[in-house]
């Protein structure tokens, strides 16, 4: 796809609508795209390329916006091989063309492309440094850990244009379209969650900036209502509730730890709950599981016991959140057993690696199946989710 975003910036990415699991995990029904970007002024700039599985199609979007020009550098923010994959290619095809990186990023180039020579090509750039196209200049920081050590983000000031890197992208290729936050969302927690203090940082230098159009490396282009994106990045990253709500999520193995904790929804809704969202994880998108988690102020887990343990899929869910730096919830646990039940300290010895969250004193204790007698229970675990 080539367009113009501005008469001098060109959209050159693609789309990937082939591709069935990103970073072979994150299902992505929608495809993704591999957004890279073209800058004309007295000297062109190439900023990033794309996966090699769409090397041919970008290279000839590269070709057609260049219109006979030949770049005279490449800027890459990220080497993660979804954005760096091409680097080789188009280096070998543009012989004279300069690459301009972080330090970090420069020193890292030759593990990803061990056949091509870098040496006299690279340029290596740090904080506040300045690139001139001729009429323009770029502008670079660096955005360590966001999500790697080596990125960096570019502004153009000429026309306030930030280029963001993995910042502000989402899941789902250009061509299907489709609302930002949600896939924004699980885009940002399952990528860049474990890092909300690089990109707390990195925001407090784009606060600086006046910016107008932000440019990722995926998703769309973002030119209107500026504030609504980074205010929510600004959310996530502080590990703050976006909404008020309870997200009960279980893991069943013949069904009765399910009859439980959809019974446990009821009674929250009951009781007046704003919002209640249950998820099966054996059944779920462990990725939209574990956006609604960062999402809602309020989690409880409901496993059965499974070999002195809990259910494998639960203990895999909560791996994941203490990976992502799952904090500032209040929590709840519903555990089943038949005879030895084990869930609850299983899940409660993850659950304590979690930092600044508030689990709830009233754990319930399942016997097998739901029972009369288990509702009371129920009630006091929902009472203690529900009491801010």
């Amino acid at each position: 796809m080539i367009k113009n975003i501005t008469e001098k910036i060109i959209y050159i990415g693609v789309d990937d609508t082939d591709i069935d699991l990103f970073e072979s995990q994150y299902v992505v029904p929608d495809g993704v795209s591999y957004n890279s970007y073209l800058i004309l002024d007295e000297k062109v700039a190439v900023m990033d390329t794309v996966d090699r599985r769409k090397s041919e199609e970008w290279l000839q979007n590269l070709e057609t916006a260049l219109a006979g020009r030949k770049p005279d550098y490449l800027v890459v923010q990220h080497l993660e091989p979804d954005h760096a994959g091409t680097i080789a290619i188009v280096m070998e095809r543009y012989p004279e063309m300069q690459v301009v990186a972080s330090d970090k990023a420069v020193k890292m180039m030759p593990q990803f492309f061990a056949n091509t020579a870098f040496e006299g090509r690279t340029i290596g750039v740090k904080e506040g440094d300045t690139l001139s196209l001729g009429g323009r200049t770029l502008h670079f920081a660096m955005a360590p850990m966001v999500h790697w050590p080596e990125v960096m983000v570019t502004y153009d000031s000429s026309e306030k244009v930030l280029f963001s890197a993995d910042g502000f992208g989402k899941f789902g290729a250009l061509c299907n379209g489709g609302e930002w936050a949600c896939e924004a969302r699980r885009y940002y927690f399952n990528i860049c969650g474990k890092y909300g203090a690089p990109v707390q940082a990195l925001l407090k230098k784009a606060a600086a900036l006046d910016i107008e159009i932000i440019c990722p490396l995926h998703g769309p282009i973002l030119t209107e209502n500026l504030g609504y994106y980074i205010g929510l990045y600004d959310t996530w990253s502080k590990y703050e509730p976006e909404t008020k709500g309870v997200l009960v999520a279980y893991a069943s193995i013949h069904g009765n730890t399910g009859v439980v904790a959809n019974k446990f929804a009821e009674i929250l809704r009951s009781k007046g709950a704003e919002k209640v969202v249950v998820c099966d994880l054996s059944r779920s998108d462990m990725a939209e599981a574990v956006e609604d988690a960062f999402r809602y102020s309020h989690l409880v887990v409901a496993g059965a016991s499974y070999d002195g343990d809990v259910f494998p899929v639960m203990h895999d869910f909560l791996h994941h959140l203490a990976i992502k730096n799952f904090s500032k919830r209040r929590i709840g646990i519903i555990e089943n057993g038949s005879w030895a039940p084990s869930a609850g300290r299983a899940m409660r010895a993850i659950i304590d690696t979690f930092k600044s969250v508030t689990v709830a004193e009233n754990m319930v204790t399942i016997w097998s199946t739901l029972k009369d007698s288990d509702i009371p229970a129920l009630e006091r675990l929902a009472d203690e989710i529900l009491a801010e």
